[in-house]
């Protein structure tokens, strides 16, 4: 069975979007509602931000979240 996340959350965005691997998609992506003079030419991902978490991690979070 393959594995699926969803892109509208912050984890399913920062998989999708936030790896070196998938540039050329984030590029694309960006580039799809500006006119032609506002393209974007490049992108760099700053290693400060914060990156995709460990599904073990995320679950954790998520628990603590929930029993409020």
């Amino acid at each position: 069975m393959g594995r699926y996340f969803n892109p509208y959350t912050d984890f399913g965005f920062k998989k999708l979007f936030g790896e070196e691997a998938s540039k050329e998609l984030l590029i694309d992506f960006l580039n799809q509602p500006p006119p032609p003079r506002h393209q974007i030419a490049d992108a760099r991902h700053s290693p400060g931000t914060q990156g995709v978490p460990r599904y073990s991690l995320y679950k954790r979070q998520r628990r603590a979240l929930h029993r409020g």
